[in-house]
Protein backbone atom coordinates (compact mmCIF):
# COMPACT_ATOMS: atom_id res chain seq x y z
CA UNK A 1 0.00 0.00 0.00
CA UNK A 2 1.07 3.59 -0.88
CA UNK A 3 0.05 6.23 1.40
CA UNK A 4 0.52 9.78 0.44
CA UNK A 5 1.29 12.58 3.23
CA UNK A 6 1.41 16.59 2.34
CA UNK A 7 2.88 18.97 4.56
CA UNK A 8 -0.16 19.54 7.45
CA UNK A 9 -0.67 21.41 10.82
CA UNK A 10 -1.92 18.97 13.24
CA UNK A 11 -4.67 19.76 16.30
CA UNK A 12 -6.42 17.62 18.30
CA UNK A 13 -6.30 14.34 20.80
CA UNK A 14 -5.05 10.95 20.09
CA UNK A 15 -4.87 8.10 21.50
CA UNK A 16 -2.16 5.85 22.13
CA UNK A 17 -1.99 2.45 21.14
CA UNK A 18 -1.41 -0.46 24.15
CA UNK A 19 1.86 -1.36 24.47
CA UNK A 20 3.34 -3.87 22.04
CA UNK A 21 5.85 -5.07 24.06
CA UNK A 22 3.77 -5.39 27.27
CA UNK A 23 1.29 -7.73 24.87
CA UNK A 24 3.50 -9.90 23.68
CA UNK A 25 4.70 -10.82 27.25
CA UNK A 26 1.26 -10.49 28.52
CA UNK A 27 0.15 -13.35 25.97
CA UNK A 28 3.02 -15.68 26.62
CA UNK A 29 2.77 -14.92 30.46
CA UNK A 30 -1.22 -16.14 30.31
CA UNK A 31 0.50 -19.10 28.54
CA UNK A 32 2.61 -20.29 31.20
CA UNK A 33 -0.23 -19.53 33.27
CA UNK A 34 -3.42 -22.09 33.94
CA UNK A 35 -5.61 -19.43 32.42
CA UNK A 36 -5.75 -16.05 32.44
CA UNK A 37 -7.15 -12.49 30.78
CA UNK A 38 -5.50 -9.91 29.12
CA UNK A 39 -7.05 -6.50 28.56
CA UNK A 40 -6.37 -3.77 26.35
CA UNK A 41 -4.26 -5.86 24.27
CA UNK A 42 -2.46 -4.67 21.33
CA UNK A 43 -4.14 -6.48 18.03
CA UNK A 44 -1.32 -6.32 15.45
CA UNK A 45 0.37 -8.33 13.42
CA UNK A 46 3.14 -9.10 15.48
CA UNK A 47 0.98 -10.36 18.34
CA UNK A 48 -1.21 -12.46 16.74
CA UNK A 49 2.18 -14.12 15.99
CA UNK A 50 2.58 -14.62 19.68
CA UNK A 51 -0.68 -15.15 20.10
CA UNK A 52 -0.40 -18.19 17.59
CA UNK A 53 2.78 -19.73 19.86
CA UNK A 54 0.79 -19.84 22.51
CA UNK A 55 -2.05 -22.18 20.94
CA UNK A 56 0.75 -23.94 19.04
CA UNK A 57 2.27 -25.19 22.61
CA UNK A 58 -1.17 -25.70 23.79
CA UNK A 59 -3.01 -23.23 24.76
CA UNK A 60 -6.22 -21.58 23.79
CA UNK A 61 -6.95 -18.12 22.78
CA UNK A 62 -10.14 -16.26 22.41
CA UNK A 63 -11.00 -12.54 22.03
CA UNK A 64 -14.12 -11.71 23.69
CA UNK A 65 -16.00 -8.58 24.27
CA UNK A 66 -12.34 -6.90 23.27
CA UNK A 67 -10.68 -9.10 25.98
CA UNK A 68 -8.59 -11.74 25.46
CA UNK A 69 -9.00 -15.17 27.44
CA UNK A 70 -6.32 -17.46 27.48
CA UNK A 71 -6.52 -20.81 28.14
CA UNK A 72 -2.61 -21.19 29.39
CA UNK A 73 -0.65 -24.96 29.16
CA UNK A 74 0.36 -24.69 32.78
CA UNK A 75 3.92 -23.88 32.77
CA UNK A 76 4.22 -27.37 30.27
CA UNK A 77 4.28 -26.14 26.37
CA UNK A 78 3.57 -28.76 24.37
CA UNK A 79 5.05 -30.14 21.10
CA UNK A 80 3.90 -27.95 18.68
CA UNK A 81 1.99 -30.37 15.60
CA UNK A 82 3.20 -28.14 13.12
CA UNK A 83 6.14 -25.35 12.74
CA UNK A 84 5.69 -22.38 14.53
CA UNK A 85 6.03 -19.49 11.93
CA UNK A 86 6.46 -16.25 13.92
CA UNK A 87 5.74 -13.99 10.46
CA UNK A 88 8.19 -10.67 11.02
CA UNK A 89 8.04 -10.24 14.60
CA UNK A 90 11.46 -11.13 15.95
CA UNK A 91 9.53 -10.99 19.54
CA UNK A 92 7.75 -13.80 19.21
CA UNK A 93 10.35 -15.99 17.65
CA UNK A 94 12.94 -15.28 21.19
CA UNK A 95 10.36 -15.41 23.59
CA UNK A 96 8.72 -18.82 22.13
CA UNK A 97 12.25 -19.91 21.27
CA UNK A 98 12.75 -19.67 25.31
CA UNK A 99 9.38 -22.09 25.45
CA UNK A 100 10.17 -24.35 22.96
CA UNK A 101 13.30 -25.25 25.42
CA UNK A 102 10.84 -26.66 28.19
CA UNK A 103 9.16 -28.71 25.73
CA UNK A 104 9.56 -32.46 25.89
CA UNK A 105 10.41 -33.04 21.88
CA UNK A 106 11.04 -30.62 19.20
CA UNK A 107 9.88 -27.15 17.56
CA UNK A 108 10.66 -25.99 14.72
CA UNK A 109 10.16 -22.03 13.89
CA UNK A 110 10.76 -19.91 11.63
CA UNK A 111 9.41 -16.29 9.91
CA UNK A 112 9.53 -14.30 6.90
CA UNK A 113 12.72 -13.26 4.81
CA UNK A 114 13.45 -10.19 7.38
CA UNK A 115 12.78 -12.26 10.84
CA UNK A 116 15.14 -15.47 9.26
CA UNK A 117 18.00 -12.67 8.78
CA UNK A 118 17.52 -11.79 12.66
CA UNK A 119 20.35 -13.04 14.58
CA UNK A 120 19.53 -15.74 17.07
CA UNK A 121 22.79 -17.45 18.19
CA UNK A 122 23.54 -15.96 21.25
CA UNK A 123 19.88 -17.86 22.74
CA UNK A 124 20.92 -20.98 21.01
CA UNK A 125 23.65 -21.13 22.75
CA UNK A 126 22.14 -20.20 25.78
CA UNK A 127 19.38 -23.63 25.32
CA UNK A 128 22.41 -25.95 24.95
CA UNK A 129 24.04 -24.36 28.21
CA UNK A 130 20.82 -25.11 29.99
CA UNK A 131 20.80 -28.80 28.65
CA UNK A 132 18.50 -28.56 25.57
CA UNK A 133 19.39 -28.76 22.07
CA UNK A 134 19.36 -25.47 19.19
CA UNK A 135 20.32 -25.09 16.45
CA UNK A 136 19.41 -22.96 12.91
CA UNK A 137 18.79 -25.18 10.51
CA UNK A 138 21.30 -23.20 7.92
CA UNK A 139 24.19 -23.22 10.45
CA UNK A 140 24.40 -19.62 10.37
CA UNK A 141 22.50 -18.50 13.75
CA UNK A 142 19.40 -17.03 11.81
CA UNK A 143 15.95 -19.05 11.68
CA UNK A 144 14.50 -21.36 10.80
CA UNK A 145 15.36 -22.81 14.14
CA UNK A 146 15.68 -26.23 15.68
CA UNK A 147 14.72 -26.70 19.36
CA UNK A 148 14.90 -29.37 21.46
CA UNK A 149 13.84 -29.56 25.54
CA UNK A 150 13.57 -30.67 27.99
CA UNK A 151 15.75 -28.06 29.98
CA UNK A 152 15.41 -28.16 33.76
CA UNK A 153 17.34 -24.40 34.70
CA UNK A 154 20.67 -23.69 35.79
CA UNK A 155 23.57 -20.57 34.76
CA UNK A 156 24.07 -19.41 31.44
CA UNK A 157 26.39 -17.11 30.18
CA UNK A 158 24.95 -15.24 27.05
CA UNK A 159 25.92 -11.73 25.80
CA UNK A 160 23.79 -8.41 26.06
CA UNK A 161 24.72 -6.53 23.69
CA UNK A 162 22.74 -7.81 20.39
CA UNK A 163 19.02 -7.78 22.11
CA UNK A 164 17.78 -8.18 25.14
CA UNK A 165 14.68 -10.26 24.14
CA UNK A 166 17.12 -13.21 24.80
CA UNK A 167 17.21 -12.42 28.81
CA UNK A 168 13.64 -11.91 28.49
CA UNK A 169 12.83 -15.54 27.10
CA UNK A 170 15.31 -17.55 29.70
CA UNK A 171 13.91 -15.59 32.23
CA UNK A 172 10.07 -16.15 31.27
CA UNK A 173 11.19 -19.85 30.70
CA UNK A 174 13.44 -20.02 33.31
CA UNK A 175 10.57 -19.85 36.01
CA UNK A 176 9.10 -22.82 34.96
CA UNK A 177 11.90 -24.81 35.19
CA UNK A 178 12.70 -27.17 38.00
CA UNK A 179 16.02 -25.42 39.03
CA UNK A 180 15.72 -21.80 37.81
CA UNK A 181 18.16 -20.01 36.00
CA UNK A 182 21.41 -17.71 36.49
CA UNK A 183 22.29 -15.99 33.82
CA UNK A 184 25.56 -13.86 33.25
CA UNK A 185 26.06 -11.17 30.92
CA UNK A 186 29.79 -11.47 29.18
CA UNK A 187 29.16 -8.14 27.65
CA UNK A 188 27.25 -4.64 28.72
CA UNK A 189 23.51 -4.98 28.20
CA UNK A 190 22.05 -2.89 25.60
CA UNK A 191 17.91 -1.93 25.95
CA UNK A 192 17.86 -2.58 29.39
CA UNK A 193 14.27 -1.62 29.93
CA UNK A 194 13.16 -4.51 27.96
CA UNK A 195 13.91 -6.53 30.43
CA UNK A 196 12.87 -4.28 33.19
CA UNK A 197 9.69 -4.39 31.37
CA UNK A 198 9.75 -8.33 31.58
CA UNK A 199 10.65 -8.06 35.41
CA UNK A 200 7.69 -6.17 35.88
CA UNK A 201 5.45 -8.18 33.98
CA UNK A 202 6.36 -10.87 35.75
CA UNK A 203 5.93 -9.36 39.43
CA UNK A 204 2.16 -8.62 37.79
CA UNK A 205 1.83 -12.30 36.68
CA UNK A 206 3.06 -13.48 40.53
CA UNK A 207 6.83 -14.36 38.95
CA UNK A 208 9.75 -13.22 41.29
CA UNK A 209 13.11 -12.93 39.31
CA UNK A 210 15.99 -10.57 40.39
CA UNK A 211 18.75 -8.62 38.81
CA UNK A 212 22.09 -9.48 40.32
CA UNK A 213 25.75 -8.39 40.47
CA UNK A 214 26.65 -10.40 37.35
CA UNK A 215 23.16 -10.68 35.22
CA UNK A 216 19.44 -12.22 36.44
CA UNK A 217 18.35 -14.91 38.37
CA UNK A 218 14.78 -16.42 38.26
CA UNK A 219 13.86 -18.98 40.97
CA UNK A 220 12.34 -22.45 39.32
CA UNK A 221 9.31 -23.84 40.30
CA UNK A 222 7.06 -20.71 40.10
CA UNK A 223 3.75 -20.66 38.62
CA UNK A 224 2.29 -17.50 36.93
CA UNK A 225 -1.06 -15.92 37.94
CA UNK A 226 -1.74 -12.56 38.08
CA UNK A 227 -3.94 -10.71 40.54
CA UNK A 228 -7.53 -11.33 40.05
CA UNK A 229 -6.87 -13.65 37.37
CA UNK A 230 -6.23 -11.04 35.01
CA UNK A 231 -3.57 -7.98 33.44
CA UNK A 232 -4.39 -4.90 31.98
CA UNK A 233 -1.53 -3.55 29.14
CA UNK A 234 -0.20 -0.03 29.01
CA UNK A 235 -0.27 2.45 26.41
CA UNK A 236 2.63 2.25 24.19
CA UNK A 237 5.49 4.90 24.21
CA UNK A 238 6.88 3.37 21.09
CA UNK A 239 4.02 4.26 19.09
CA UNK A 240 3.68 7.77 21.24
CA UNK A 241 6.79 9.32 20.00
CA UNK A 242 5.04 9.99 16.41
CA UNK A 243 2.63 11.57 17.95
CA UNK A 244 4.40 13.59 20.02
CA UNK A 245 7.27 13.81 17.28
CA UNK A 246 4.32 15.31 15.28
CA UNK A 247 3.14 17.68 17.85
CA UNK A 248 6.48 19.16 18.52
CA UNK A 249 6.93 19.63 14.58
CA UNK A 250 3.45 20.63 13.14
CA UNK A 251 1.06 21.27 16.06
CA UNK A 252 -1.36 24.36 15.76
CA UNK A 253 -2.21 25.06 18.45
CA UNK A 254 -1.76 21.71 19.91
CA UNK A 255 -2.13 18.32 20.02
CA UNK A 256 -2.70 15.87 23.14
CA UNK A 257 -1.67 12.60 23.28
CA UNK A 258 -3.83 10.28 25.69
CA UNK A 259 -2.46 7.21 27.62
CA UNK A 260 1.16 8.13 28.06
CA UNK A 261 1.08 6.52 32.16
CA UNK A 262 4.23 6.16 33.49
CA UNK A 263 5.86 2.76 33.13
CA UNK A 264 9.33 1.32 32.85
CA UNK A 265 9.30 1.48 29.13
CA UNK A 266 12.43 3.24 28.30
CA UNK A 267 10.95 4.77 25.57
CA UNK A 268 8.58 7.51 27.62
CA UNK A 269 12.49 9.09 27.37
CA UNK A 270 11.22 10.67 24.23
CA UNK A 271 9.41 13.03 26.45
CA UNK A 272 12.83 14.30 27.82
CA UNK A 273 14.65 13.93 24.45
CA UNK A 274 11.71 16.50 23.55
CA UNK A 275 12.11 18.89 26.45
CA UNK A 276 16.09 19.09 25.54
CA UNK A 277 15.40 19.58 21.88
CA UNK A 278 13.35 22.72 23.09
CA UNK A 279 9.56 21.66 22.22
CA UNK A 280 6.77 23.13 24.70
CA UNK A 281 5.35 19.99 25.97
CA UNK A 282 3.69 19.30 29.43
CA UNK A 283 3.25 15.51 30.37
CA UNK A 284 0.19 14.89 33.50
CA UNK A 285 1.78 11.73 34.69
CA UNK A 286 -1.09 11.30 37.07
CA UNK A 287 -3.88 11.85 33.82
CA UNK A 288 -1.18 10.17 31.17
CA UNK A 289 -1.45 12.84 28.86
CA UNK A 290 0.76 14.97 27.20
CA UNK A 291 0.30 18.42 25.45
CA UNK A 292 2.67 19.44 22.65
CA UNK A 293 2.91 22.56 20.60
CA UNK A 294 4.55 23.06 17.71
CA UNK A 295 8.12 24.49 18.30
CA UNK A 296 11.60 25.41 17.32
CA UNK A 297 13.47 22.51 17.91
CA UNK A 298 17.34 22.66 18.80
CA UNK A 299 19.93 19.68 18.18
CA UNK A 300 21.39 17.30 20.79
CA UNK A 301 23.16 14.24 21.81
CA UNK A 302 20.83 11.58 22.18
CA UNK A 303 22.62 8.08 23.17
CA UNK A 304 19.58 5.50 22.04
CA UNK A 305 21.70 2.10 23.65
CA UNK A 306 18.11 1.75 25.71
CA UNK A 307 15.67 2.89 23.57
CA UNK A 308 16.87 1.51 20.02
CA UNK A 309 12.90 2.15 19.00
CA UNK A 310 13.30 5.78 19.21
CA UNK A 311 16.24 6.34 16.43
CA UNK A 312 13.39 6.93 13.11
CA UNK A 313 11.65 9.30 15.45
CA UNK A 314 14.61 11.15 16.85
CA UNK A 315 16.26 11.32 12.94
CA UNK A 316 13.72 13.09 12.51
CA UNK A 317 13.37 15.88 14.99
CA UNK A 318 17.03 16.09 14.30
CA UNK A 319 16.17 16.88 10.14
CA UNK A 320 13.55 19.53 11.37
CA UNK A 321 15.76 21.22 14.17
CA UNK A 322 18.50 23.66 13.90
CA UNK A 323 21.56 22.51 14.74
CA UNK A 324 23.58 19.03 14.46
CA UNK A 325 21.50 16.20 16.31
CA UNK A 326 24.02 12.82 16.89
CA UNK A 327 22.23 9.58 17.63
CA UNK A 328 24.72 7.57 19.46
CA UNK A 329 25.33 4.02 20.67
CA UNK A 330 23.19 2.81 17.98
CA UNK A 331 25.18 -0.14 16.35
CA UNK A 332 22.35 -3.00 17.92
CA UNK A 333 19.54 -0.56 16.07
CA UNK A 334 20.88 -2.28 13.12
CA UNK A 335 19.33 -5.96 13.83
CA UNK A 336 15.84 -4.69 13.87
CA UNK A 337 13.01 -5.41 11.17
CA UNK A 338 15.41 -3.80 9.35
CA UNK A 339 19.05 -2.15 9.23
CA UNK A 340 17.40 1.06 10.96
CA UNK A 341 20.47 3.06 10.78
CA UNK A 342 21.12 2.68 6.91
CA UNK A 343 17.07 2.91 6.15
CA UNK A 344 16.62 6.40 8.02
CA UNK A 345 19.98 7.61 6.60
CA UNK A 346 18.68 6.70 2.88
CA UNK A 347 15.02 7.48 3.60
CA UNK A 348 15.02 11.18 4.71
CA UNK A 349 18.37 11.78 1.96
CA UNK A 350 15.77 11.51 -0.31
CA UNK A 351 13.95 14.03 1.44
CA UNK A 352 16.93 16.43 1.38
CA UNK A 353 17.99 16.06 4.71
CA UNK A 354 22.23 16.09 5.44
CA UNK A 355 22.83 13.05 7.06
CA UNK A 356 26.28 11.26 7.60
CA UNK A 357 25.80 7.36 8.42
CA UNK A 358 28.94 5.60 10.86
CA UNK A 359 28.44 2.43 12.22
CA UNK A 360 27.59 3.31 15.14
CA UNK A 361 26.00 6.25 14.77
CA UNK A 362 23.60 8.81 12.83
CA UNK A 363 24.64 12.11 12.68
CA UNK A 364 22.09 14.94 11.41
CA UNK A 365 22.47 18.28 10.19
CA UNK A 366 19.48 19.72 10.61
CA UNK A 367 20.65 23.07 10.50
CA UNK A 368 21.95 22.01 6.45
CA UNK A 369 18.56 20.52 5.94
CA UNK A 370 15.28 21.63 3.93
CA UNK A 371 12.83 18.82 3.98
CA UNK A 372 10.70 18.38 0.44
CA UNK A 373 7.99 15.87 -0.44
CA UNK A 374 9.49 12.87 -1.89
CA UNK A 375 8.78 9.34 -3.07
CA UNK A 376 10.50 7.03 0.02
CA UNK A 377 10.27 3.16 0.95
CA UNK A 378 9.45 2.19 4.20
CA UNK A 379 11.42 -1.05 4.03
CA UNK A 380 9.23 -3.71 5.45
CA UNK A 381 9.65 -1.36 9.16
CA UNK A 382 6.38 -0.45 10.78
CA UNK A 383 9.03 2.63 12.97
CA UNK A 384 10.33 3.60 9.23
CA UNK A 385 7.00 4.25 7.75
CA UNK A 386 5.58 5.96 10.54
CA UNK A 387 8.72 8.11 11.14
CA UNK A 388 8.60 9.14 7.59
CA UNK A 389 4.92 10.29 8.01
CA UNK A 390 5.90 12.68 10.26
CA UNK A 391 8.71 14.20 8.11
CA UNK A 392 6.55 14.29 5.76
CA UNK A 393 4.27 17.10 7.94
CA UNK A 394 7.07 19.18 7.89
CA UNK A 395 8.14 18.82 4.35
CA UNK A 396 7.69 21.11 1.19
CA UNK A 397 5.33 19.20 -0.71
CA UNK A 398 3.85 16.03 -0.22
CA UNK A 399 5.54 12.48 0.43
CA UNK A 400 4.36 9.19 -0.95
CA UNK A 401 5.48 6.33 1.00
CA UNK A 402 5.45 2.69 -0.10
CA UNK A 403 5.10 -0.39 1.80
CA UNK A 404 2.37 1.61 4.43
CA UNK A 405 0.51 -1.04 5.63
CA UNK A 406 3.07 -2.34 7.65
CA UNK A 407 2.36 0.32 10.37
CA UNK A 408 -0.39 -2.96 10.99
CA UNK A 409 2.88 -4.64 12.72
CA UNK A 410 2.28 -1.96 16.36
CA UNK A 411 -0.21 0.79 15.08
CA UNK A 412 -2.60 -0.50 12.94
CA UNK A 413 -4.71 2.61 13.22
CA UNK A 414 -1.79 5.23 12.48
CA UNK A 415 -3.03 6.75 9.90
CA UNK A 416 -6.35 7.04 10.61
CA UNK A 417 -4.93 8.84 13.58
CA UNK A 418 -3.00 11.44 11.66
CA UNK A 419 -6.22 11.71 9.72
CA UNK A 420 -8.35 12.81 12.98
CA UNK A 421 -5.44 14.83 13.39
CA UNK A 422 -6.22 16.89 10.48
CA UNK A 423 -3.47 15.19 7.82
CA UNK A 424 -5.59 14.71 4.19
CA UNK A 425 -3.93 11.16 4.10
CA UNK A 426 -4.69 9.15 0.40
CA UNK A 427 -4.06 5.74 0.42
CA UNK A 428 -3.45 3.43 -3.20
Amino acid sequence: MQVTVPQSRVHGDAQVPPSKSYTHRAILAAGYSDGALVRHALKSADTRETMGAVEAFGGDVVEVAGVLEIDGFGGSPETPPDIVDCGNSGTTMRLAAGAAGLVDGTTVLTGDVSLRSRPQAPLLDAIEQLGGRARSTRGNGQAPLVVEGSIEGGAVTIPGDVSSQFISALLMAGAATDEGVDIELSTELKSAPYVDITLELLADFGVTAERTEAGYHVEGGQTYEPSDGEYAVPGDFSSASYLLAAGALAGDPEVEVCGVYPSAQGDSEILGILEEMGADIDWHRDDGRAVVRRSELSGTTVDVGDTPDLLPTIAVLGAAADGTTKIVNAEHVRYKETDRVSAMAEELAKMGAEIEEQQDALIVHGGESDLVGADVEGLGDHRVVMSLAVAALVADGETTITGAEDVDVSFPGFFDTLYDLGVSVSRD
